[in-house]
This record gives structure tokens, sequence and C-alpha cells, in this order.
């Protein structure tokens, strides 16, 4: 009964999205890859650099939606699970992962 407690306490949380959602956040990554490639050539071509930091600024645009899909996604689903299963370290790893993520 101990070794059943003490793998419950260390197991990790399966994340398990729907197949919309992945796609969403798929389609977000591959946008932001697609701004970042425009970004290398541009420089690499000797665009001007006002021209680069508007496509710079798409990106960053691209990758902080990303990341709401994301948060979204997990606090729908991961999180509220979390709650209900009373596990506190999901919850802290969120907190850290959201300070991380608006630094």
């Amino acid at each position: 009964m101990h070794q059943e407690h003490i793998a419950h306490e260390h197991q990790e949380h399966m994340h398990i999205h729907s197949p919309e959602d992945k796609k969403a956040v798929l389609n977000r990554l591959s946008r932001a890859i697609g701004h970042m490639e425009a970004v290398k050539r541009m420089v690499e071509n000797d665009v001007d650099c006002s021209e680069v930091l508007i496509q710079l600024a798409a990106v960053r645009s691209a990758i902080n939606n990303t990341g709401k899909v994301v948060l979204k996604n997990h606090l729908n689903h991961c999180i509220v699970e979390a709650i209900e299963e009373e596990d506190h370290l999901a919850i802290h790893r969120l907190s850290d992962a959201i300070d991380k993520f608006v630094k």
C-alpha cells in the first residue's frame, strides 16, 4: 500500500489534448516559423531595418498568440483536473510557467 502511494505521489500529469486543440497550436507555430523564415530572408537580402522590425513584431505576436492558446487549453483541461485532484504542484508549475512566459 505504501508503494502505491509513493508511485501516485510522483506520477506525472498526462497531457491529452483534442486533435483540434493540437492543430490550432501547430498552425500558430507554423505561422510563427514562417514569419521567422521571412525575417531571415530579409536580413540576408539587406532589406530595410524598419521592415525587418515590422516582421519581427509579427513573429512576437504569433508566438504570444500561440502561448495564449496553450494557456487556455491548459487551464480548461489540465488545471481543472489538477484542482479536482488537489494537485497543488501542477498549479505551482503553471504559475512559474506564466511568470517565465510574460517576462
